[in-house]
């Protein structure tokens, strides 16, 4: 009877760990690494509060066009390789997308070294010091990037490091589709 205890805790602990791992490899690993874009449909929740620098920001900004949402942290290594593609995204696209990021669980002197001097980030950050912000957005782990469309829907979420040709291609195709109702 005891021998069949111990096999079948390895038994179960085996399955933890293979869902675990599975569940890393199809939504992004653990150290940040994307795995790609996940499509999804679902409403951007509203989402807003004080930006790094203390004004009133939320997703508000992002009505009625393309959005992009990145969640990040200054103790995030993958977040800091993606920081500088999301900032020539933004530049490049200029007002036709709407940028927003969300701070998550951070200290604020060093999160606006970060966007004003590090990186010059042009776009305004969510100041969300216990997470509450960003979890109505049910992400996994950091970095995680949404695109959102006109509508106001989550088309797409990157969980992990973005790359900056695969974001770019989701932008573009959003912003290629006819926001003309079929008829």
């Amino acid at each position: 009877m005891r021998r069949s205890s111990v096999i079948a805790l390895a038994v179960a602990a085996g399955l933890v760990v293979a869902t675990g791992a599975w569940l890393l490899l199809n939504r992004g690993g653990a150290d940040g690494a994307a795995t790609g874009p996940v499509a999804l449909d679902r409403p951007l929740p509203v989402l807003s509060g004080r930006s790094l620098t203390g004004t009133d920001v939320g997703t508000s900004l992002l009505e009625g066009k393309v959005g992009v949402i990145n969640v990040w942290a200054t103790w995030c290594g993958p977040c800091r390789r993606e920081q500088p593609g999301l900032v020539r995204l933004s530049r490049r696209y200029g007002d036709r997308v709407g940028f927003l990021g969300i701070n998550y669980n951070d200290e604020k002197a060093g999160a606006r070294r970060w966007a004003d001097t590090e990186f010059r980030v042009p776009y305004p950050s969510l100041f969300d010091p216990d997470g509450r912000t960003a979890s109505a957005l049910e992400f996994p782990y950091l970095p995680d990037t949404y695109v959102v469309d006109p509508s106001g829907t989550i088309r797409w979420a990157i969980y992990g490091e973005a790359d900056e040709a695969e974001l770019g291609n989701l932008i573009d195709g959003l912003l290629a589709e006819d926001p003309a109702p079929s008829a």
